[in-house]
């Protein structure tokens, strides 16, 4: 799972601003999903031959997702410089995120290089969304590319206000999709 998400996310906009240097990416990455793997309220998918991977996280009204931890003590340790570029999202972002009802957020879902466009995230979207409307459960993401939250919107996603950027950051589109019944 941990590999397959860093791989998908090696050449990702966001990423690559959050991690430039291309020889520590995957490392740094690997350590930035952990978490989110191990996170109680986290559901994970794999698809296919390891070729997509998907992290869900089941929240309360009022549940922040990093509650548990939200700001580690070994955030500087491992990160070093790219630390606060990830504290100052993140708090940009937690601005953003709907804290009024239960939810699933969907904090990473990637597809690796040679297989994207296949449909194997369509495929993802729509197994976890199917569940999501039979529990009458809405759902939250930011897009960290046109592509993705061109996929997003095909899904029945819609823009949570203007983009999201920090600094020199790319866009982060903030998405959210109510439960269909």
């Amino acid at each position: 799972m941990l590999d397959v998400l860093t791989e998908a996310f090696m050449n990702d906009p966001l990423v690559c601003w959050l991690f430039p240097e291309a020889n520590d990416r995957g490392r740094l990455q690997a350590h930035f999903y952990r978490p989110l793997l191990a996170h109680p309220a986290g559901e994970t998918y794999l698809i296919g031959r390891d070729e997509g991977a998907s992290v869900w996280l089941a929240l309360a009204a009022g549940q922040a997702p990093h509650d548990e931890h939200p700001d580690p003590p070994e955030t500087d340790s491992v990160f070093g410089e790219h630390g606060t570029r990830l504290r100052t999202l993140g708090q940009a972002l937690a601005h953003r995120h709907p804290d009024h009802e239960p939810h699933l957020y969907l904090p990473c879902m990637g597809v690796v290089g040679g297989r994207q466009g296949a449909g194997l995230g369509s495929a993802m979207l729509r197994h976890r969304l199917a569940r999501a409307d039979t529990d009458g459960l809405a759902a939250y993401l930011e897009a960290s590319s046109p592509r993705s939250r061109a996929l997003y919107l095909r899904h029945g996603f819609e823009d949570r206000g203007a983009p999201v950027r920090v600094a020199d950051s790319p866009p982060l589109w903030p998405m959210w999709r109510r439960p269909r019944r």
